[in-house]
């Protein structure tokens, strides 16, 4: 045992002292499906093509057979239709020699929610306001808008799907059985394929001059350095290529820590030589600007346009690689004439190690149509209580519950509120987690009732990787009951993470889920209480001595399927039934529960938030946030932050000041610190930091009610709550590459600072001639366009959209929890024609009561002088008021202000200077119906 554990000690040390080793990850050229796929360049000829004869169209469901004309073998195809104008496209083997694996956990319709098509006739689909072109000799799918066509499927021949074989005694490239004996080609087999014309019959594919070369001798077998990955059913890869037609940016595939357009990996303005990959990695200290996997994998792009948004979901869990290439081509003199001189199209090609080919298509048009869209078909985003979108606390590690009650003694000192204090792997005993270090947190339930004293919260980490140790309840129940993930052999896969020895839950089973939910239960997590949450790290799976740092491919998971098959969704059915512990342990199952995840898929967004991982104290990464979050909010991930301040090293002062009044606007709020940075609390570089710093957490908690209302919109609509700018404005071609502003919500716009001793900064204010910006807090005004902003070290420029309402609460107190019968502010932003609307939603931030119709929300409208509130829905009643109006915009004060409400009217008192009313003490409830009218 003492032997395990230096061994232990010494992995993790060699882990903590380097930083990324690229050559630990592979690349296109590592990877034989990738390599096979990569190097076929777009093809001349037709290998694949729809049989005529098999066109069959059932009002929901379209079916066709596809035959490979190189091995015989047939396909089938299927396009069905869904609610909301998405469609589906699945191709698959028609008899495999195993099951193909088709993901499951991640989308929310099946054959019930199928939904007729308008019409089939001379080859197309119809469907509301868009159809599909079936192109039955080029086995392309085009998607139309209308007339305009915006996306175009294997319209450069690119589809690909390696049919299950039996696997050759011995191994070496494979040879066709029609190869022509006398030729050969280094081991690589060519073929020619000519079938005249008065020999062709209806139902035969049209091929000619076919020359195709195969190398599948790594496909069964292959070695990535010290590594070999035996694939059971050797080569199965798919393929596919997408064209977004006349689009010049497409956006999404997290996680990279990459530009928010994406740049091209292949053509001749390529930024990048390998493809974008997906494949979930635990990468320590991650480089920036290349196309390297990250933590999580959504399969999801978006493409937009002045004319048309449209998206791909490519419902794959697999390892998969993707291609951009970005077109750009000159017209000729005649056409520029009644056009742009240019067209743009984007050309993807989609390659995954395993599965089926399981597209889903959304047609918008719109940016929020899209996202509404996605979120039918993937859920929408969980809706959080309210402390977990205020400000988290966080440092790997606080080692004692003498160091928990100093920090906590610390923001009381300093007036500076927080939520939530989180502890890392060094609170357990002896990294087995469900336990505590009962020398350093001996009384864990009177240290987390301490915290939760003072209206906080307390997360713990609980990572995948369950320590073997005879001894540690988790481990002997898991390994008597088989709960673990097996290797090839069938015997529980054992590897090493932070406790040594460790093996892996295998969350594929849903007894397994049922079991892991369950250990959250009071009773079985001794120590803990409802104030205590959780943190689940280290999910991608990581594993130390593991290829690229993760589980071997041939693990063997419940249904008999390999991990190659869903490594990229073993993280978030982590957090499912974390989730779901986190819920059950109560007993009415009333509370909204918290998880934080790393590893994350489509569908995650129903579960809990996410980060970027382990980032740097740099501002280079301080820069790269932004467009990593704007990706995965753009992707269905509503509630996700970076850490602030960066992971790894020791921030300056300014740096750290500046994350904080950035992080302080973005979805997930945590402050976090590896074990070697130096400590970092607001408090510690002292004045004039610590007002900075703690002026930057405030602004969060004023902020909290229209972030809430945001974070509702999401749970409703799908809709992000941080956005880019082209989200809001969509016609505004000048925000489409911009990744250095985002906004919240509707209303709020901000730019961050992200360079040393920069004080003033160019901002893009979006819109047309009748938009107008407000600064956030001066009100001074802003017309459309670039314009040079201050940004003195005490705030970041944060700007308010005129034509906009926002809910505010200037009362901050220590947490938010303390705040939740404090009054409102409204703050109201005029447009040029002094109008405003906005929203305000209000429930008891914490339950799951929302869900029976108790809340409320109120639509608040300004227009001819007259402040409108109408209740818009909810049947809760909630003891609220607002204390008072900001009313920005105004050209003159006016006479007087009174309330009407239920036939009396009051006179208000109000003040007016340079261009803003202020109405005090109206004193009326936000989400009860009244008007408040200016003379």
């Amino acid at each position: 045992m003492k032997n395990i554990q230096i061994l232990a000690i010494l992995v993790t040390l060699t882990i903590l002292t380097e930083s990324v080793d690229v050559t630990k990850f592979k690349k296109c050229e590592d990877s034989s499906f990738c390599n096979r796929q990569r190097n076929t360049n777009v093809r001349d000829y037709v290998q694949y093509q729809l049989l005529p004869n098999s066109l069959n169209f059932d009002h929901g469901r379209f079916e066709a057979t596809i035959v490979d004309v190189l091995s015989d073998t047939s396909y089938q195809l299927l396009l069905v239709r869904y609610a909301d104008q998405v469609v589906r496209l699945t191709i698959n083997e028609v008899e495999p020699l195993h099951p193909r694996y088709q993901v499951e956990n991640v989308v929310l319709v099946d054959d019930s929610d199928v939904e007729n098509f308008d019409k089939y006739e001379d080859q197309v689909l119809y469907y509301g306001d868009f159809k599909i072109e079936i192109n039955i000799e080029n086995l392309a799918l085009n998607f139309y808008n209308k007339e305009e066509l915006v996306i175009s499927t294997n319209n450069r021949n690119m589809f690909y799907f390696e049919y299950l074989r039996e696997k050759p005694i011995n191994p070496e490239p494979e040879t066709n059985e029609n190869d022509d004996e006398n030729e050969e080609s280094e081991g690589n087999s060519t073929e020619d394929i000519i079938i005249k014309e008065d020999e062709k019959s209806e139902n035969e594919p049209i091929v000619e001059n076919v020359d195709q070369e195969f190398d599948f001798s790594d496909a069964w077998s292959s070695k990535f350095k010290k590594f070999t990955d035996d694939a059971k059913y050797g080569p199965q890869s798919i393929g596919l290529d997408f064209s977004f037609i006349g689009s010049g940016n497409v956006y999404g595939i997290p996680e990279h820590a990459t530009d928010f357009s994406l740049k091209s990996t292949k053509g001749e303005n390529a930024e990048y030589s390998d493809p974008y990959r997906l494949y979930n990695l635990d990468v320590f200290e991650f480089d920036l600007d290349v196309p390297m996997s990250l933590y999580g994998s959504i399969p999801f792009m978006v493409s937009h346009t002045v004319n048309t948004t449209s998206a791909i979901l490519w419902l794959n869990a697999a390892e998969t690689w993707i291609d951009i290439e970005k077109q750009h081509k000159e017209k000729g003199f005649i056409d520029s004439l009644f056009g742009s001189s240019e067209t743009e199209n984007v050309h993807t090609h989609w390659m995954s190690e395993t599965g089926i080919i399981d597209v889903f298509f959304f047609m918008g048009p719109s940016p929020k149509d899209i996202m509404r869209q996605y979120t039918y078909i993937t859920g929408k985003p969980y809706l959080p209580p309210v402390w977990s979108i205020a400000y988290h606390q966080c440092r790997w590690n606080y080692l004692s519950d003498r160091e928990v009650f100093e920090v906590n003694e610390n923001f009381e000192l300093h007036d500076i509120p927080y939520d939530v204090l989180w502890l890392d792997i060094e609170h357990t005993d002896g990294k087995k987690y469900f336990t505590w270090d009962d020398r350093h947190f001996p009384k864990p339930t009177e240290m987390i009732n301490n915290i939760s004293s003072f209206g906080r919260k307390m997360v713990t980490i609980v990572d995948p990787h369950i320590k073997r140790e005879s001894n540690y309840y988790i481990h002997t129940e898991a390994e008597k009951n088989s709960l673990y993930v097996k290797d090839k052999d069938g015997k529980d896969f054992e590897g090493w993470c932070w406790p040594g020895s460790s093996s892996w839950m295998d969350y594929f089973d849903p007894t397994i889920q049922e079991w892991w939910a369950q250990q959250f239960a009071y009773d079985k997590y001794i120590g803990s209480t409802e104030d205590l949450y959780t943190w689940n790290d280290m999910n991608e799976p990581s594993v130390f001595n593991g290829p690229e740092t993760t589980m071997e491919k041939s693990n063997i998971h419940y249904g008999g399927w390999e991990h190659r098959d869903v490594h990229n969704i073993y993280g978030m059915l982590m957090q499912k039934a974390t989730l779901e512990g986190l819920v059950n342990r109560n007993q009415n199952k009333d509370k909204r529960g918290f998880v934080l995840s790393r590893a994350f898929y489509s569908g995650t967004q129903r579960y809990g938030a996410v980060w970027t991982g382990d980032n740097a104290a740099e501002w280079s990464h301080l820069d790269s946030a932004q467009p990593m979050l704007l990706s995965l909010s753009i992707s269905g991930l509503a509630f996700s932050g970076a850490d602030v301040g960066g992971f790894f090293g020791n921030p300056e002062p300014e740096l750290l000041a500046r994350w904080y009044q950035v992080g302080a606007y973005q979805p997930f709020f945590r402050g976090h610190a590896h074990l070697d940075a130096k400590r970092r609390e607001p408090w510690v570089h002292g004045e004039p930091w610590t007002t900075i710093i703690g002026d930057a957490i405030r602004s969060r908690y004023k902020v909290l009610p229209y972030l809430y209302t945001c974070f509702y919109e999401a749970s409703i609509e799908g809709y992000p709550v941080m956005r880019p700018l082209w989200f809001e404005f969509p016609q505004d071609k000048a925000t489409f590459a911009i990744q250095d502003q985002f906004l919240v919500g509707n209303a709020l716009l901000v730019k961050p600072i992200v360079q040393q001793n920069i004080f003033s900064t160019v901002v893009y204010f979006p819109g047309d001639t009748d938009d107008i910006w407000y600064d956030y807090t001066t009100f001074s005004k802003h017309n459309p366009g670039e314009s040079t902003v201050s940004a003195p070290l005490e705030k970041i420029p944060v700007f308010q959209r005129g034509g906009s309402i926002i809910p505010l609460k200037t009362r901050v107190r220590r947490s938010s929890t303390q705040m939740i019968n404090d009054p409102y502010t409204l703050q109201i932003a005029l447009d040029k024609n002094n109008q405003a609307k906005g929203d305000i939603y209000i429930d008891d931030e914490s339950s799951f009561d929302y869900k029976n119709d108790i809340y409320s929300t109120s639509h608040l409208e300004f227009n001819d002088l007259t402040l409108i509130a109408q209740k818009s829905g909810g049947s809760g009643k909630f003891d609220r008021l607002i204390e008072r109006i900001v009313i920005a915009g105004l050209s003159s004060s006016p006479v007087s202000v009174n309330l009407v409400q239920s036939g009396d009217v009051k006179s208000l008192e109000f003040k007016y200077e340079n261009g803003v009313l202020t109405i005090k003490k109206p004193m009326v409830n936000p989400v009860d119906n009244w008007e408040i009218s200016l003379k």
